[in-house]
C-alpha cells in the first residue's frame, strides 16, 4: 500500500493517470482510503505529548468571480439545478444522478457544482422516499465534499440530520456513502463536534456491526476520526462502540482486525474507554496480538495494554504474565517499531511486572535487574541497538 498526500494524489487522478504514480503498477480502483493507522500514530503522540493535533491546511482556490468550468459545462449544471429544484421526482432522481458523476470526475466540477446552489437542493433529497434518489443525493455530498471549500457549505447547509438519516434507514450503498461523507466532513475539527453532538456516532455503531464489509470499513474510518475528538470518545463508548470492536478483533475471517485496534487504542486514552475495555475482558485478546499480530498490530494492542494497566490496576497486570505476556513483550523491545517498542517498554516498567519474576522454566531474571541492564528500556524511551535475546531459557544482551 502506498500513502500519499491527499491534494497531490488527487490531481494525479484527475490528470486522467490511471496507475501509481510510483509502482506504475495499474489502478484497480481510484477511490482514496485514508491511511487511519499513519493519522492514529499522529494523533496518539499530539495526545500523549499535550500537544494539538494538526490541522489540515485548506486547499486555495481562485476566487469565487473566476469561473473554473467551460460556459458549456456552466449551462449544462445550471439545468441539473433546474431540475433538482423541481417537484417532479424523475427530475430530481435523474438530476441528482448526474450531479453525482460530474462531482466525481474533477476538483473543478465540485467546485461549479456547489457554486451553481447544488447543496441545499441536495440536502433536501436527503429527506425523500426514494431510496434510489436519496443515494444518489448522499453520494454527490461525498464527492462535493472532498473539496475543502465545500465541507463547511455542506454543514452549515443543514445536512447532518439528512445524512444521519440515511445512515440509519438508507439502502446498504447510501448508508455507506453517508458514513464516508461523514468523515470526509469531520477532517475540519470543529465538524467533529458538531458530528458528534448529531446522533451520527450510534448510528455509526450500527453499520460497524453489522454493514457489509465497505460499510464496515466506511464506519470504522467516520469513528476513528470522530474519537480523535476528546469529547466523542465517550459517546462511541455509550453507544457500544467497546463490544463491537471487541467483536470484530475475535471474527475468524480477521477482516477488521487493524481498524479495531485502532480505535481500541484511541478510546483507551479516556477513562470510560478503558473502563469498558476492562469489562469486555479485553486481556487475553490484545496479549495474543502482541504474540502473533502484524507490526502496527502489535503496537496498537501494547498501547491499550498501557493504559488499562495504568493506575492501580493490578488484576490486569496479573492477567497479562499469567497468559505469558513477558516473551512477547521482550520481543517487541528488540524487533518491533519504534512505537512498539516504546509501549512495550513502558509495560515492563510498571512495578508490579519489574518486581516479579519470569514464569517460564529456566528463566529466573527479575525484570527490574533486565530494565536496569538494557538501555532501550528506560523512563526517557531513548531506545539504543542492545536488544534482549532469548535462546534456551536463557536471556543475553548483545
Amino acid at each position: 500500500m502506498q500513502t500519499y498526500e491527499r491534494q497531490c494524489i488527487e490531481k494525479w487522478i484527475d490528470a486522467g493517470h490511471g496507475t501509481c504514480p510510483k509502482t506504475q503498477q495499474t489502478l484497480s480502483s481510484t477511490a482514496l482510503t485514508p491511511n487511519y493507522v499513519l493519522r492514529s500514530l499522529i494523533a496518539q503522540w499530539c495526545e500523549a505529548n499535550g500537544i494539538e493535533a494538526p490541522k489540515r491546511p485548506g486547499y486555495p482556490r481562485p476566487s469565487k468571480t473566476v469561473s473554473l468550468c467551460s460556459p458549456e459545462e456552466c449551462a449544462m449544471i445550471d439545468s441539473l439545478i433546474r431540475k433538482l429544484a423541481s417537484s417532479i421526482l424523475e427530475d430530481q432522481r435523474s438530476a441528482a444522478g448526474e450531479l453525482r458523476l460530474l462531482a466525481k470526475r474533477n476538483a473543478d466540477n465540485r467546485v461549479c457544482i456547489a457554486e451553481a446552489g447544488a447543496i441545499p437542493l441536495l440536502v433536501n433529497l436527503l429527506s425523500t422516499f426514494d431510496p434510489l434518489t436519496q443515494e444518489h443525493a448522499v453520494t454527490a455530498l461525498l464527492n462535493l465534499s472532498i473539496c475543502e471549500e465545500n465541507k463547511g457549505s455542506i454543514v452549515t447547509s443543514g445536512a447532518l440530520p439528512g445524512i444521519v438519516h440515511v445512515l440509519k434507514r438508507g439502502s446498504m450503498e447510501a448508508r455507506e456513502n453517508a458514513a464516508a461523507t461523514l468523515f470526509s466532513l469531520s477532517v475540519v475539527d470543529d465538524n467533529k463536534v458538531t458530528i458528534g453532538g448529531s446522533g451520527a456516532i450510534p448510528a455509526l455503531v450500527i453499520l460497524l456491526s453489522e454493514g457489509s464489509q465497505r460499510g464496515k470499513k466506511d464506519a470504522a474510518t467516520a469513528l476513528f476520526n470522530l474519537c480523535i475528538y476528546q469529547g466523542n470518545k465517550g459517546r462511541a463508548v455509550r453507544a457500544g462502540l467497546v463490544p463491537t470492536l471487541m467483536k470484530l478483533l475475535t471474527e475468524p475471517e480477521a477482516a477488521m482486525v487493524d481498524e479495531a485496534l485502532a480505535i481500541l487504542a484511541i478510546l483507551s486514552s479516556h477513562s470510560e474507554g478503558k473502563a469498558a475495555i476492562g469489562a469486555a475482558e479485553a486481556v487475553p485478546v490484545l496479549v495474543d496480538v502482541i504474540g502473533n499480530g502484524s507490526p502496527r498490530n502489535k503496537e496498537n494492542a501494547a498501547a491499550v495494554l498501557v493504559h488499562l494497566s495504568s493506575g492501580d490496576q493490578q488484576k490486569y497486570l496479573a492477567q497479562m504474565q499469567e497468559l505469558g505476556i513477558m516473551e512477547p513483550l521482550l520481543d517487541l523491545v528488540q524487533n518491533g517499531t519504534d512505537r512498539g517498542k516504546r509501549k512495550a517498554g513502558q509495560l515492563l516498567e510498571l512495578d508490579y511486572i519489574r518486581k516479579t519474576k519470569f514464569g517460564r522454566e529456566g528463566l529466573s531474571y527479575d525484570i527490574n535487574e533486565i530494565c536496569t541492564n538494557v538501555p532501550c528500556i528506560n523512563i526517557n524511551y531513548h531506545y539504543c541497538k542492545t536488544y534482549l535475546n532469548f535462546y534456551e531459557g536463557n536471556i543475553f544482551c548483545f
